[in-house]
């Protein structure tokens, strides 16, 4: 025991955002370091052995680029590691990047997973870490991660609901006394839109479009409500016959492709709030609702939640940091840790 604080005082520990979207790790005392897309460029060869090109911003450069041979992998889909070997590497990539071997002790690493993965999922996260060159692995769910991130006081015997809206996943959670006391989740999120802008701009103008114009769509133009004046956006891409074309698509086109997902997501605030205990549920009606994640940034979502919910919802300063600000406070904050891991 001893020896270990001694360990501790020694090493920096290092927490890492394993997102669908992006890998966000930050080291105690330093703050977030690392901010990369969580894609790795792939070759391989005729006999099926895979050789590693890039790594983060390098590789999703190649995305919808590659030649047969080379493939830009993103392991994490859905907010669920798809692929073990290739998370593996990501992990190994940046620990020796921001450790640089200047220590002989390995760090301790703690990791942000989605609420829901399974006790093997775990495991496997657990051994990749340590395998990448962790001493000691410690995971936390990415709710909490957000919550603590926007400045919700999870350790209070009060109830806070957090919408996160991720890339692979949107999770609604309740948070009080240091847990999480309900959380569910949805795939309609971040990579799903993209999915259903590419398929509207598909069925109604005959235009193919890759997932990187249909994200730039998103951004640029998206939105959950009507705007007083409709935005509008160039789309380049290919036709049925073959030719490339450039069509207007307009914001009231985005809002009709993505209503669906929109509805699934009030769909999971429904029920959070339906089982939620009578005594967080009155917390929850004086506290309101706190979106945060990418997705959140769809213009005017927080209106259209409110108004559906007809409860108050505040947009989290930044919300694309969320979790990594969670992250960075977690090891920053020796109280905060025992309260939430029972050290």
């Amino acid at each position: 025991m001893f020896l270990n604080k001694i360990i501790g005082l020694i090493s920096k520990d290092i927490a890492i955002d394993l997102g669908t979207a992006n890998i966000v790790i930050c080291i105690k005392d330093k703050g977030i370091v690392v901010n990369e897309p969580s894609v790795v460029a792939v070759q391989e060869d005729r006999f099926g052995k895979r050789k590693i090109l890039a790594v983060g911003q390098e590789a999703k450069q190649m995305l919808g680029k590659t030649p047969p041979n080379i493939k830009a992998v993103r392991p994490i889909q859905g907010g669920v590691i798809s692929d073990f070997e290739i998370t593996e590497i990501i992990i190994k990539h940046f620990i020796n990047k921001i450790h640089n071997r200047k220590s002989f002790i390995k760090p301790r690493v703690i990791i942000c997973v989605p609420f829901g993965v399974t006790p093997v999922e775990r495991n496997a996260v657990r051994d990749s870490a340590i395998n990448a060159g962790a001493r000691e692995v410690i995971l936390i769910e990415e709710p909490m991660a957000a919550a603590i991130g926007t400045g919700i006081p999870v350790s209070d015997p009060q109830g806070y609901i957090i919408v996160d809206i991720g890339a692979g996943t949107t999770e609604v959670a309740v948070t009080s006394l240091g847990g999480l006391v309900i959380c569910k989740a949805s795939r309609a999120a971040g990579d799903k839109f993209d999915e259903a802008i590419t398929n509207y701009v598909r069925h109604n103008y005959n235009l193919y479009i890759g997932e990187k114009t249909a994200e730039q769509i998103k951004i640029e133009i998206g939105s959950a409500i009507k705007l007083g004046e409709e935005l509008k956006i160039k789309v380049n891409g290919r036709d049925n016959s073959g030719f490339l074309t450039t069509i207007e698509l307009g914001s009231e086109g985005v809002r009709f492709a993505i209503d669906e997902l929109l509805k699934e997501i009030i769909l999971v605030i429904k029920n959070v709030l339906e089982t939620i205990p009578p005594d967080l549920a009155a917390d929850a009606v004086d506290n309101g609702i706190i979106l945060t994640g990418g997705g959140s940034l769809i213009r005017g979502l927080d209106t259209y939640i409110a108004n559906t919910i007809k409860l108050p919802v505040k947009l989290s300063n930044e919300p694309l940091l969320a979790v990594a600000y969670g992250m960075n406070e977690v090891i920053n904050n020796a109280k905060l840790l025992k309260i939430i891991f029972n050290e």
